[in-house]
This record gives structure tokens, C-alpha cells and sequence, in this order.
């Protein structure tokens, strides 16, 4: 969803949603010196800035993205180009809720409320590393814990980003049985941009633009690659035949709930350095769910 009066134009929103985080690769050097807030963008090509330089346009200007610590200094490199970033944190790799249920008389709940602390201590982790290379950020968590974090607050979280802060969001949705996919798809449709008048107060919604979901693979297939070498990679999808055709892309809540938002999903590979930048400036990458390539999506 979208909307502008006749004197503004607001920066769109991004979800990137990355593989678990016991995944570990290589993470790339980040650039230096944080450039100034575009004040226009378009799909593709060039803005101007206040000077009437000329300088790179991204098709999305805040990114969400659910991340391990192998690429924090990617998401430090994108910050720097002046993209507000927050971060949805999974806790699979040292607790995953859903696998243990069961486990010594473990119930579900109290499986899951156990990895949602896990997902704090990643958060905790992840914010050390960031502001080690010189990223300023804030940890937000679904339920409270003062000592350590900030409590969830939609206003605030979008505080930080107008700031140049990362925001951390860690404790998934601060409920059980939900993912962290959910709560990526969750924060992606809270988080609004708001923007002041000249004139008098104006506040400018826009949902997250695109959720994007790094895996291991370079998308989504019609079948498992590494069972199947002969697996077709599909570029682009509906969310319709990701549910008919139960395809492993995120669970059907998250799905579901972006499909009622109207935020599209494009799933790519991870270990492919650059994948991350080419997404937001809306290059061609891996698979796109529920939207049109080359073109930014209506939202209604």
C-alpha cells in the first residue's frame, strides 16, 4: 500500500529474508563514509541530490531483513549507501523451537519461547558486531527485557531508520508457534515512513515494498535441486501456486501474510556475494513471488 500527496515522494521499503543462522560464509568489506538520504528515487537510473550532483537511485530505500552474523558487514556496506536497514534475527542455530517440542516432556510453547531467547542472544551479538565497524544500532524485542533491549515500538523502530540507525528486531512475534518468516512478514507491514510538510504535518504510509528471502539455493525450483539435477529454476511465481504447489519458499502464514499486504517476496541465493545490493536497487535475482520484474508493485 502506498500514498503520496502531490508534494512528496516517499522511499519505498524492503524484507530480506536470509538463510538460517547457522549458516556461515564470508562477509565483505563495507565501503566508506555513509552517503546523504536520496531526496527522489525511481526504479532504476540516476537522482539528483539538493547540490543537482548526480548519484545512484535503489529501487528501495528501507530494508528488513532477517540475517545471520556471516553477513553483517554486508548490511553494514548497505547502510552506508544511506539505505535504512532493519534486521529480523533467527535463533536456529542455537535453539529451534519446533525441532525440540517433544524432546524430555518439552511442550511446544515453552519450545518456542525458548528459541525466541535465542534469537535475543543473536541480537545482542549481531548489534556488538555492527557497532564494532561503526554502525550505530538499537535491538527492539516482541516481549520485554529491559536490561537488554528496547521493547517493540512501531514509531520508534522508524525513529531509529530516519536516524541511520540498524534496528534488530529479536523475540520473533513474541508468540509461540509463529516463525521468524512471520515475523519478518509482521515487522515488513507495521513499519511505516513518515514524512513532514513544509507546510503543516503530513504523515506518508507505505508498507515494505518487497520482502526478500536469501537461501542456499539461487531460488525457488519446481522440484529439490540437489535431489533432482534436472529441477527448473521458476523466476517469477504467484502466491496462489506457491500454496497449491506447497513450494518451500516460507511457511503459509508468512505467505499468507504478505499476499493480504500485497508485498511480494523474491527468494535468492545468499552465498553469492553482491546478491543482497543487486536486490534493492531491483536487479534480476533468483525468484520473484507476487510481482512483475523491472517495475516497482502497486500496492492497494
Amino acid at each position: 500500500m502506498s500514498f503520496h500527496n502531490h508534494q512528496q515522494t516517499s522511499n519505498g521499503r524492503l524484507v530480506v529474508n536470509c538463510c538460517s543462522s547457522s549458516d556461515m560464509g564470508s562477509a565483505q568489506n563495507p565501503l566508506n563514509g555513509r552517503q546523504p538520504q536520496m531526496s527522489s528515487m525511481s526504479p532504476f537510473g540516476v537522482t539528483l541530490n539538493d547540490n543537482g550532483m548526480s548519484k545512484p537511485s535503489y529501487k528501495w530505500q528501507r530494508v528488513l531483513l532477517k540475517i545471520t552474523m556471516a553477513i553483517a558487514r554486508e548490511v553494514a556496506s548497505v547502510t552506508r549507501l544511506g539505505i535504512e536497514v532493519a534486521i529480523v534475527v533467527g535463533g536456529g542455530n542455537i535453539f529451534r523451537g519446533a525441532s525440540a517440542a517433544g524432546n524430555s516432556g518439552l511442550d511446544r510453547s515453552s519450545a518456542d519461547y525458548i528459541g525466541m531467547l535465542a534469537t535475543v542472544m543473536n541480537a545482542i551479538f549481531l548489534q556488538a558486531t555492527m557497532e564494532s565497524i561503526g554502525i550505530p544500532t538499537r535491538v527492539q524485542t516482541a516481549f520485554r527485557m529491559s536490561e537488554v533491549a528496547e521493547p517493540y515500538i512501531r514509531r520508534r523502530a522508524v525513529r531509529h531508520l530516519e536516524k541511520g540507525r540498524v534496528v534488530i528486531f529479536a523475540a520473533g512475534t513474541g508468540n509461540p508457534f509463529f516463525t521468524t518468516d512471520t515475523a519478518a512478514a509482521l515487522r515488513c507491514a507495521e513499519i511505516l515512513l513518515f514524512q513532514e510538510s513544509n507546510q503543516h504535518p503530513i504523515v506518508e504510509s507505505v508498507n515494505a515494498e518487497v520482502v526478500l528471502k536469501a537461501t542456499n539455493v539461487d531460488g525457488v525450483y519446481d522440484d529439490n535441486p540437489r535431489r533432482n539435477p534436472n529441477a527448473r529454476l521458476l523466476h517469477t511465481l504467484t502466491y496462489q501456486e506457491v500454496t497449491s504447489k506447497d513450494l518451500s519458499v516460507m511457511d503459509m502464514t508468512a505467505i499468507t501474510l504478505c499476499q493480504e499486504n500485497n508485498i511480494p517476496v523474491v527468494v535468492f541465493n545468499l552465498n553469492q556475494p553482491g546478491n543482497i545490493a543487486k536486490a534493492i536497487q531491483g536487479e534480476r535475482v533468483g525468484t520473484l513471488i507476487g510481482g512483475t520484474w523491472n517495475s516497482t508493485v502497486s500496492k492497494t
